[in-house]
C-alpha cells in the first residue's frame, strides 16, 4: 500500500467519498482491517486533513443509517435462494 500512514488515510478517505464505500469495503479494497480503516479515518485523517475527514464522516454516517437495510436485503436474498440456517 504505502509507507506513510497519513497518506494512506487520505487515500482511503478519497476512496470512501468517491464510491460511498463502507468501512469494511474500504478495508477489503486496501488490504487492511476495518479497525485500521476506522483508526485512519477518525484519528490520522483528523491530523492530515480535517476538511476531508468531515466529508468522509458524512458518508460513513449515511452508511451507518442504512446498514439495517443492507442486512435485511442480505437476509431476503438468502431465503430466496433456498438456504436454511446453518447451511
Amino acid at each position: 500500500m504505502t509507507d506513510n500512514i497519513d497518506e494512506r488515510a487520505v487515500q482511503i478517505a478519497q476512496y470512501i467519498i468517491e464510491t460511498g464505500a463502507t468501512v469494511r469495503a474500504a478495508g477489503t479494497r486496501f488490504g487492511i482491517s476495518k479497525s485500521t480503516v476506522h483508526k485512519d479515518i477518525s484519528e490520522r485523517l483528523a491530523r492530515a486533513s480535517p476538511l476531508l475527514r468531515s466529508r468522509v464522516r458524512d458518508v460513513l454516517d449515511l452508511n451507518k443509517a442504512e446498514r439495517h437495510i443492507r442486512g435485511g436485503e442480505a437476509t431476503r436474498i438468502k431465503y430466496q435462494s433456498g438456504k436454511t440456517i446453518g447451511n
